[in-house]
């Protein structure tokens, strides 16, 4: 059974993102680009798993194969006392080739394949605290010098924001079937979605677009020095085109988004929003004008551009 900390007693809902999975062309690109972000990118033949130092868990896979980036699927993490009720409220079907088959396997409203595996809760249980900074002596700055300075290494995933042609219906289905809970929205915009079980404000978003698609993955960080190095260590590799650094209103974290070789978008976030197991979030429908970030630069043209759908 799972501790009383990591579940709302009696209510039927995955509990984490497990993993996320797409292709590209070339995994070579993949490989660099996210080495560089600041991943253990682990590749074995046309595979690239992706981990964060120090932390067991496979968070992404990306498949080499295409003529273009491809979301393939995603798996969620469920209790294993909730197996049983899952499978009674769900229509199965046949696992992803990609996958290693196991668990419950569904589609959702835009036909994405959709894993529901028994594995340990790797959202959030608490909120994330900040890395901890050495006293500095009087006399000394507290910067590092540039030669010296650390690469921004994030330490877990905090949530896929996909893009959708219908944010209401994938909001109903991950509410009604995968027992999610709306966190906040805007319009039929966008939605942020949390599990009862306890994690960031958002474990999966959903954004409007004309087809599914991956709009981008985000990473938890420890502080917003490490914000701010991340944007400068992807830069510095040739990785330019970015929106940030900026503060989200929606979340409240701090983030830096840095745009892939595809297209999509892996952000740099700190200090994001917590959803207790034991909170019921007050979900809100916010203004487009008044929801998106408090301060920061212009937003690119391409943000909201789905390569896959084109």
């Amino acid at each position: 059974m799972a501790a009383l900390k990591d579940r709302r007693p009696g209510v039927l809902a995955v509990h984490s993102v497990n993993r996320f999975v797409f292709s590209v062309p070339k995994l070579d690109e993949a490989e660099r680009f996210y080495k560089i972000f600041g991943l253990d990118a682990r590749r074995g033949g046309k595979k690239l798993e992706l981990y964060t130092y120090g932390h067991p868990h496979c968070w992404g896979m990306v498949h080499e194969g295409g003529a273009k980036k491809h979301f393939e699927y995603v798996s969620y993490g469920i209790f294993e006392e909730d197996v049983d009720a899952f499978r009674k409220k769900i229509t199965l079907c046949e696992p992803h080739p990609l996958s290693d088959g196991k668990g419950l396997w569904l589609r959702d409203p835009d036909g994405v394949p959709t894993q529901l595996v028994v594995a340990p809760k790797v959202s959030p249980s608490a909120k994330s605290v900040a890395s901890q900074v050495a006293p500095v002596a009087p006399g000394k700055g507290a910067a590092p010098s540039r030669s010296k300075v650390q690469p921004t290494r994030p330490r877990y995933l905090s949530h896929v924001l996909r893009f959708t042609p219908d944010v209401p219906r994938m909001t109903k289905f991950c509410s009604d079937v995968l027992g999610l809970r709306l966190s906040d929205k805007s319009a039929d915009i966008v939605a942020f979605i949390h599990t009862p079980h306890g994690s960031d404000h958002h474990l999966v978003g959903f954004a409007k677009s004309e087809g599914p698609g991956l709009h981008h993955t985000s990473w938890d960080v420890g502080s917003f020095h490490d914000v701010g190095q991340g944007a400068e260590q992807v830069r510095a590799a040739g990785f330019t085109e970015g929106w940030g650094v900026g503060r989200h209103v929606l979340g409240s974290n701090y983030f830096y988004y840095v745009r892939d070789p595809w297209g999509s978008w892996a952000e740099y976030s700190h200090d994001i929003d917590f959803v207790p197991a034991s909170l019921d979030w007050p979900a809100a429908d916010h203004a487009p004008e008044d929801s998106f970030y408090v301060w920061g630069p212009a937003v690119p043209e391409t943000f909201v551009t789905n390569y896959e759908a084109q």
